[in-house]
């Protein structure tokens, strides 16, 4: 693999040797008449330094909204006889705590948050659980004197109230099938299954995400160990900026892609899920679906020596070295190994007998 790397990053010249020009990330330069000990083209030089090194790969991801929602209606038996939709929300509009979801015959369902389905009415005497829990936390949160716990409570029904009365509900302290809806968190809503004056039936109603950029990647099953739940990437955006990021999820299970996806990515390689969160979440600002380039660290080398990758030279009779300009201005050819190539920095780690982080190295004039 090193030795594939090594060649992808140096074009061999027979002869003595040849140094291979690219981005210089040194700032310390000087100049100097000679190259590869007696060529006279044009030369500069660069210190070696002592430096964190680090190889990465670009995988192709899709930036969008974390999660996949649905609100439901669990029953219309609470309606009239023919229950109609009498508000719905648009595509994209957001709705947090306490806000309305629907309406089915003036009747709001508003959003709580919780992982627990609203799956039965909230009232007095029923039975402890942890949907009375999430309730409870709801109303706490809403600044309404709820209890702590999953009991269902005087407190909890007087706090219903007071939410019903804000809502300019009939403040009846219970809470009918179908009132609230229980989501993770704010719910982005991105489908509507009906229209105003639609007849409401149970199912699902309403599509959504959170309001959480996520990045999506089709990792190849054969790079997973080379990913973990923390690992921090770089995710460029369309218009090129590079954000930070971090791995928040890495798949199990490695998937065949789809002919579409095979289509459009040109392989059909297992792939397994990976899902990047970002650092600074308004860079992205409304891109949704919009293709990215993740940049996932696969290798680090700390604490080693490195050059500027043109500072090497591919000798005639094999391996490389690299011209060191001694304090007295004589140049010599040293031979050095290389190590670990970093695309980002335009370095790459070397070793050899008689380097010293500090020395000056031959590179090609800017």
């Amino acid at each position: 693999m090193q030795r594939k790397m090594v060649a992808a990053a140096v074009l061999v010249l027979l002869v003595c040797g040849v140094l291979i020009a690219i981005v210089d990330p040194f700032s310390d330069h000087s100049s100097t008449g000679r190259g590869v000990l007696d060529n006279a083209a044009p030369t500069s030089t660069r210190r070696i330094a002592r430096t964190t090194l680090a190889s990465q790969t670009q995988v192709g991801g899709t930036l969008g909204y974390a999660g996949t929602w649905t609100v439901s209606v669990p029953s219309t038996s609470g309606y009239g006889s023919q229950p109609i939709y009498t508000w719905l929300p648009s595509p994209g509009q957001v709705v947090a705590r306490a806000e309305r979801l629907l309406s089915i015959d003036g009747q709001p369902t508003l959003l709580m948050y919780g992982s627990t389905p609203a799956w039965r009415a909230f009232a007095p005497g029923m039975s402890r659980g942890p949907d009375v829990s999430e309730l409870n936390a709801n109303l706490r949160a809403l600044g309404y004197h709820a209890p702590t716990g999953d009991t269902f409570t005087a407190a909890t029904s007087a706090a219903i109230s007071a939410l019903q009365r804000a809502h300019g509900l009939s403040p009846t302290g219970m809470l009918e099938l179908g009132a609230i809806a229980f989501e993770p968190g704010a719910f982005r809503v991105t489908a509507v299954a009906s229209t105003l004056g639609a007849p409401a039936q149970p199912g699902p109603a309403l599509n959504g995400t959170s309001t959480r950029h996520d990045v999506s990647v089709q990792l190849d099953a054969g790079q997973q160990s080379e990913v973990k739940v923390g690992d921090r990437v770089t995710v460029t955006l369309p218009d090129n900026t590079a954000t930070p990021a971090v791995v928040s999820a890495v798949g199990k299970v490695a998937s065949v892609p789809t002919a579409d996806q095979q289509s459009t990515s040109g392989s059909s390689s297992p792939t397994i899920d990976v899902d990047v969160r970002l650092l600074h979440p308004s860079v992205a600002a409304r891109l949704d679906q919009a293709p990215v380039e993740v940049s996932i660290t696969e290798q680090t080398a700390r604490n080693v020596l490195a050059v500027p990758v043109n500072a090497l030279i591919a000798l005639a009779g094999g391996g490389y070295a690299v011209e060191v300009v001694e304090a007295n201005g004589a140049h010599r050819l040293v031979a050095v190994t290389p190590g670990l190539f970093d695309d980002a920095q335009g370095l790459v780690q070397v070793s050899g007998h008689g380097l010293a982080a500090g020395q000056r190295v031959v590179v090609p004039a800017s």
